[in-house]
């Protein structure tokens, strides 16, 4: 049977039970109703009319009417002689036999009330006892019903559910067994079927899978690059043997293991898993120093990439960049010497199409000087060896030394300053010279991207324990694809005047190298804001 007929089927059952029970009881009452009724209309009323004559009986005139309704009201065997008896005695205006036969009348409804009380007791008594009984066998019913029929629907639905988890959990041989013929065995063999398909399914793909396996494994292991692998859960699921020789480590002492318990005895692995892209690390290899770029694909796969033969060129173009700048700080020393010498009356007189050379040949020479030094503090900031003089600096001085550095360059533009600052800012503490050098090179890029008699803001206030110094132009703005590399070495924005693309990655990693920050937010078509933080004097 489904088990939808067995559900209609055990309300069905309870309906007419319920219905059963309405009917016997409303038959009762209706039976008791009907008994009572026979006591109050049949005799009840008959003695009320004889108890009025008896009453009245010194008045023969004023009980006739009660004759009248005691013969309408003959129910009982044998009353209706009395009656008759009654109504000649009347007649015959004898008061005694009256009397007599309204005692007789009295005595004959008093025995009937009491059989017809009898009468409704055993009904009352009958109606109780089916009740009782039709009451128990339903109330044992229910109980049989509340304590099975949940069990009947709830326990399939549980042993679903962990069959459900069971496969959820790659348990494939799980199977349901149902010793019922309804919607639910229908479901079981729903279920088998779907598990069976699915255990085929995992077991005719796990010798591939098994292949696959080793097969990626033999290709990682012929890597010439150290590669580790983790799970979701941060284990070390397969190193190669590059990288096991590279960590000093045996298979067994890294697989399966928690990276980050591994990390706790290895300073290389912690180094390794330590989420930091941009940064190399360097690993001491039969005395010689080698340096290794990650890669992390996917946030699980780390590909060390040996990356020592670049840092060596990288180390040796430093080294090529800051002899060569330093060699030609001399000679160009010389030339701006005598361009000087040139522009001197003393030397001799010349004419406006020479001095125009001199006053290119100035430019160029200055431009040159300039891209020199910045060369030289490249190389300084490569090598790492920035000598920084940390002092006790207030920003005000920094902002008025670098506003007079550029104050003529901003006048030959006709740009003007304008300086916000916020009262009582702390001092900073910072290499004033290095520091100063940003601004300077700020401020002047401001002015040259600046239109003719724009303005460009410096601005200087606190922000918590550190001061923010930030410049903000209001030229034609940078594209958001060109914001990102504005600090890359020797990079510049196409279209913008020409420059070394040097400043802006000198001034990062002057500011980083003082503990500070710096970035860029720009808008095409509503200028530029260069801001940098630096902390202040404690």
């Amino acid at each position: 049977m489904r088990l939808k007929s067995k559900i209609a089927l055990a309300l069905s059952f309870l309906f007419a039970a319920i219905v059963g029970m309405a009917i016997v009881s409303l038959f009762y009452l209706n039976e008791l109703s009907h008994d009572t009724e026979n006591i109050l209309k049949a005799n009840y009323e008959s003695l009320q009319y004889t108890n009025a004559i008896l009453e009245n009986i010194d008045s023969l005139k004023s009980i006739e009417k009660y004759i009248d309704l005691q013969e309408t009201n003959v129910t009982e065997p044998g009353e209706r002689e009395f009656t008759i008896r009654l109504r000649r005695a009347y007649e015959a205006s004898n008061i005694n036999d009256i009397r007599k036969y309204c005692f007789a009348l009295q005595d004959l409804n008093m025995k009937a009330i009491e059989v017809k009380s009898k009468i409704a007791s055993n009904t009352a008594g009958n109606a109780s006892n089916y009740l009782l009984i039709i009451t128990t066998i339903l109330c044992i019913i229910t109980f049989t019903f509340i304590v099975n029929f949940p069990g009947y629907i709830a326990n399939p639905v549980t042993a679903l559910t962990n069959s459900i988890k069971s496969i959820a959990n790659k348990r494939y041989e799980e199977r349901l067994n149902f010793d019922r013929n309804d919607e639910f065995k229908e479901l079981a063999d729903a279920f088998n079927q779907m598990a069976e398909k699915m255990d085929e399914y995992e077991h005719s793909n796990l010798a591939k899978i098994i292949f696959e396996k080793k097969r990626i494994e033999t290709i990682i292991n012929r890597m010439s690059d150290p590669v580790i692998g983790l799970d979701e859960f941060k284990k070390v699921i397969f190193a190669n043997d590059q990288a096991l020789s590279l960590l000093n480590l045996t298979r067994d002492n890294i697989i399966d293991r928690y990276a980050p318990d591994i990390a706790v005895d290895n300073d290389l692995f912690r180094n390794i898993i330590r989420f930091d892209p941009s940064g190399l690390i360097k690993v001491v290899i039969d005395g010689k120093e080698n340096y290794f770029a990650r890669e992390f694909i996917a946030g699980e796969l780390i590909l060390l990439r040996n990356v020592t033969p670049f840092k060596e060129l990288d180390l040796a173009k430093t080294n090529f960049i800051a002899t060569i700048s330093h060699e030609l700080k001399t000679p160009i020393a010389s030339l701006q010497m005598g361009i000087k010498l040139l522009h001197d009356d003393r030397v001799g007189e010349i004419n406006e199409e020479q001095r125009g050379i001199i006053n290119t040949l100035s430019d160029e020479t200055s431009r040159l000087s300039k891209l020199t030094h910045e060369l030289l503090d490249l190389a300084q900031v490569e090598t790492g060896n920035i000598k920084l003089n940390f002092q006790k600096i207030a920003p005000h001085d920094v902002i008025a030394f670098a506003v007079e550095s550029v104050k003529f360059h901003a006048e030959r533009k006709r740009v003007r300053i304008e300086v916000e600052e916020d009262e009582n800012l702390p001092h900073i503490r910072a290499d004033k010279d290095k520091t100063t050098w940003v601004l300077v090179n700020l401020l002047t890029n401001a002015i040259r991207y600046s239109p003719e008699n724009e303005r460009v803001v410096l601005r200087c206030k606190t922000d918590g324990d550190s001061v923010i110094f930030s410049v903000n132009d209001f030229g034609p703005g940078i594209e958001s694809k060109y914001v990102a590399r504005l600090f890359e070495k020797f990079f510049q924005v196409p279209g913008s005047p020409s420059g070394t693309g040097l400043g802006l990655a000198i001034s990062k990693e002057f500011i980083e190298a003082q503990g500070g920050t710096i970035e860029v937010k720009s808008e095409p078509g509503r200028g530029s804001m260069f801001q940098f933080k630096i902390v202040s004097f404690k």
